[in-house]
């Protein structure tokens, strides 16, 4: 049986977050596709910064490794996403962005595995926020996967990652055109130099008298502003910035240590963002605790949005956990 990738809501009741605020009514709507819930293996795809939970289908996000015959196959999985609630697929907002942490989504997906009686995935995966929130859901709930594939992420935000994303929060809350401006800075760290480089040449558009870089920019400040929530972005921006296991917990080690899941970190290795140096020292941190840990790596001049683009690179790299084979009832 195949279900419609349509999104159905949960209600989460009475959620306090990490820092104390009350919510007694959360929606947490999500998207199911390929074969029947309890029927096949779940895989937990969760989105990124400007994403939502429609994974695959007409405009799905992560359309080209996600559907029938593809590396994640509908016809072998279950394959559900759900959307952090305020992110803007639904009417819900959430007006006070600081309430929530990385962790609170977390808590509040594992809420929702709960409503829908599913005590084990077979993976959860997703790139940068979305992989910071499948790294938080495995330091919560140690047995909630048989693999954690994090891509483009980390288990924490480095100085790095925080400073961007204060600027990011200086920009929403400060500029008369918060999302365009905003956007236009976080381009610059999605991409990197020679991704600039290799698209654009110098080059000028000459009809508006202009670097084709400056009208790419000014292009995708005004798409996002098109589509996306200002208070959308906000928290959004605050979850990429909280990502931590170890806040007011135990050490890294200690975390992972009750932990038997698979882990593949995948690091891009022009990723401004979340660097491949990063990926690795964690890796490395964790070969001493764990055996079933392995690291790949994206080859790409893309930078951070490498994980959105390279889709033949990750096909090959996750190939092998979704083959038929392998796969655990």
């Amino acid at each position: 049986m195949k279900l419609e990738n349509i999104p159905n809501p949960i209600d989460i009741q009475n959620f306090t977050t990490e820092n104390g605020a009350v919510y007694h009514s959360l929606p947490l709507s999500f998207t199911i596709a390929g074969l029947s819930l309890h029927s096949a293996p779940v895989v937990l795809v969760n989105h990124a910064l400007t994403g939502n939970a429609e994974v695959t289908g007409e405009n799905g996000w992560w359309n080209d490794l996600i559907g029938p015959d593809k590396t994640i196959d509908t016809n072998l999985y279950t394959v559900l996403a759900f959307n952090v609630p305020g992110n803007g697929a639904d009417s819900f907002i959430v007006e006070k962005y600081q309430d929530f942490t990385t962790r609170d989504v977390a808590a509040i997906f594992i809420k929702g595995l709960e409503f829908l009686k599913i005590e084990q995935v077979h993976t959860i995966i997703g790139g940068s926020v979305g992989g910071g929130i499948a790294w938080e859901m495995l330091a919560l709930e140690p047995d909630i996967t048989q693999n954690l594939i994090p891509i483009a992420t980390d288990w924490k935000s480095t100085d790095w990652m925080i400073a961007n994303c204060y600027l990011q929060e200086q920009i929403l809350n400060n500029s008369s055109r918060p999302i365009e401006d905003a956007r236009i800075h976080a381009m610059l760290c999605y991409r990197s130099p020679e991704s600039f480089k290799e698209k654009f040449q110098r080059t000028v558009n000459t009809s508006l008298s202009i670097f084709n870089i400056e009208s790419w920019l000014a292009h995708h400040g005004e798409k996002l502003q098109k589509r996306y929530q200002l208070s959308s972005y906000k928290l959004m921006n605050q979850l990429l910035k909280t990502i931590d296991i170890t806040r007011n917990s135990a050490d890294f080690e200690t975390l992972l240590s009750k932990t038997n899941a698979d882990i593949h970190i995948i690091g891009i290795n022009s990723d401004l963002f979340f660097t491949a140096k990063e990926n690795r020292e964690t890796y490395q941190e964790l070969k001493k605790i764990k055996d079933n840990v392995y690291y790949s790596e994206i080859d790409s001049v893309h930078g951070h949005d490498a994980f959105l683009i390279e889709y033949k690179q990750l096909d090959h790299l996750l190939a092998d956990i979704f083959k038929a084979e392998t796969i655990k009832r």
